[in-house]
């Protein structure tokens, strides 16, 4: 026992180190953490470690991809479904058919069902390295959303296809059973998700002011969605999926700020311990899984190796018709841009019949809706070097490490089988992994710049602002007991309003270090870190209450992060 807690201790505390050094070296966290821990399994009295691909399958996965769905904006998620499906759904099916072929070509004893079954294991993406790669190296968000996209979707395919191949390799399973069998477990997987998503929003919106229980409840959340819908044979990653896009999506509505907050550092904690210790633990299995292989050990490199590159061929074959389906897409909203800013003029210029108020606004909402998708079409295309840094992202990882090891233990060649997954994982992420970055610098995307992203911030705050003032100045303004606010307080309510527009329009404009604005920001810093130091001093002598002392720590916290917002 002693021994895995000191292994655990030194696993954080490599994923902490690695993950700070990773940026200051250039390189991807997994890519690198892989090979610390492929360096770790060498050292002299390395111990042996083996997890059961059932832990990893049913208690690390579906926190990593609730994680995942939670901060997934679902406005993107749906302008991009079709991209994200195809990619999610069709390239898995392919790759998995194609390097199935392969690999029943270069094994063909162990038969067509358990080559296709390996051909599902390292069939899908995972997203994690070329994301954060993307975000460090700021890659437009419509190509970052689609590769966060890919990730959550195409583990449910892979797991779905791995199910049914392994049927096969005892049964005879026909293309509609098979076809039946994907189409029952996404459906089944969906609505047990979206119940779960829906009923855990409405538990935690109950539970008003307590971050800490609500931020609890959403640790059990992924396990709700995903045993239930594990346990009728449906796909608990879609369940898990729908259940974290439905909680980060109703989260800004439902929950409170401090409620938001709590979850949102709590659960990046948990998914960068997660998500990096399963590149952790592929780098140190490395060593036990080539040394299960007897012999064949070249002939499973070079397989893997193979599978590799067919996998590679595979997504840029399909990256290239997808691309020029997006370019279409662009170039049909270009066209529609100017016909359906027309059509909203004239629908809102007409005004509602009477009665007809509230279908009036449901009318509204939905044209201008369409309005805002036909412009995001427009202007966020993805060009040939957006899908080469698409082609390019197929890295595998967490999916890959624990479908591999399920595969049953009468299967012939069953550790050359797992070691052909581990070479593509590790090659994948090494090398694509490790080349990303040149390639994202080579090509030169960039994602929006800085002065489209100022004028859309301001856009924002001014109506932000509005709704702030047209508060102010109704007169149906009342408190909570029906009686009105003081005159005096409104007033004054209103010129901070104003204080508040001015502040951010200089915030957005002011280009000098040396203005009023960013002196006058550097000295409220300096002015809460004296507030922390006394706090520090008072703390030390004793002679304040904890209660006391705590209540004017989050205090100075809650001030220190608005200055520094």
């Amino acid at each position: 026992m002693q021994e895995l807690a000191l292994l655990a201790v030194a696993a954080v505390l490599i994923i902490v180190a690695v993950s700070w050094a990773a940026p200051k070296l250039g390189v991807a966290a997994p890519v690198l953490l892989v090979i610390v821990g492929m360096g770790c399994s060498q050292l002299p009295g390395a111990p042996h470690v083996f997890v059961e691909p059932e832990w990893i399958l049913g208690l690390v996965l579906p926190p990593i991809l609730y994680s995942a769905a939670v901060n997934v904006p679902v406005v993107d998620f749906r302008r991009d479904f079709k991209a994200i499906g195809a990619l999610s759904v069709l390239l898995v099916v392919g790759s998995a058919f194609g390097t199935g072929l392969l690999i029943w070509w270069l094994l063909p004893d162990i038969g067509f069902a358990t080559a296709f079954a390996l051909g599902a294991v390292i069939s899908p993406p995972d997203a994690v390295a070329a994301t954060s790669i993307g975000k460090r190296l700021g890659l437009p968000p419509r190509l970052v959303t689609i590769l966060e996209g890919e990730g959550l979707v195409n583990d449910a395919t892979a797991l779905v296809l791995l199910r049914t191949a392994i049927v096969a390799i005892t049964a005879t399973v026909s293309f509609g059973s098979a076809l039946g069998d994907f189409a029952r477990a996404v459906s089944l997987g969906i609505v047990i998700g979206a119940f779960v998503g829906v009923v855990s929003v409405w538990v935690r919106s109950r539970i008003q002011g307590q971050p800490v229980l609500t931020t609890a409840i959403s640790f059990v959340v992924p396990f709700l969605a995903f045993i239930p819908a594990e346990e009728v044979h449906a796909s608990g990653v879609i369940a898990v999926v729908t259940a974290g896009l439905i909680t980060g999506h109703q989260s800004a509505k439902r929950f409170t700020a401090h409620d938001r907050i709590s979850e949102r550092t709590n659960w990046r904690t948990i998914q960068l311990l997660l998500e990096n210790g399963v590149f952790l633990l592929m780098g140190f299995e490395l060593t036990s899984v080539v040394g299960a292989v007897d012999d064949g050990l070249a002939r499973a490199l070079v397989a893997g190796l193979l599978a590799t590159a067919a996998l590679v061929v595979l997504r840029v074959a399909f990256v290239i018709p997808l691309i020029a389906l997006l370019r279409h897409q662009q170039r049909r909203a270009d066209r529609l841009t100017g016909k359906i800013e027309t059509l909203v003029d004239r629908f809102t210029a007409r005004g509602p019949r009477p009665g007809g108020e509230e279908r009036f606004d449901r009318a509204t909402r939905a044209l201008q809706r369409r309005q805002a998708d036909v412009n995001f079409y427009a202007s966020e295309g993805l060009g040939w070097r957006g899908g080469v840094v698409l082609a390019w992202s197929g890295m595998r990882g967490v999916v890959t490490l624990a479908a591999a090891q399920s595969l049953p233990t009468d299967v012939p060649h069953r550790a050359e089988l797992i070691l052909i997954a581990f070479t593509v994982a590790i090659v994948t992420l090494v090398v694509q992994g490790g080349s990303l970055p040149l390639v994202i610098r080579r090509l030169g995307i960039r994602g929006n710049d800085e002065e489209h992203s100022r004028r859309e911030y301001a856009r924002l705050a001014g109506e932000l602002i509005a709704a702030t003032r047209a508060l102010l100045e109704s007169p149906a303004l009342v408190r909570e007991n029906g009686k009105p606010f003081d005159p005096e307080l409104l007033e004054q309510a209103r010129e901070r309003s104003g204080a508040t527009a001015e502040a951010i329009e200089r915030m957005l404009t002011e280009q000098d270090p040396d203005s009023h604005l960013n002196q006058r920001r550097e000295l409220q810093r300096l002015m809460m870190d004296a507030q922390q130091n006394a706090l520090l001093d008072a703390r030390a002598g004793g002679t304040y209450g904890s209660h006391t002392l705590e209540r004017a720590q989050i205090f100075i916290d809650g001030e220190a992060a608005r200055f520094t917002a």
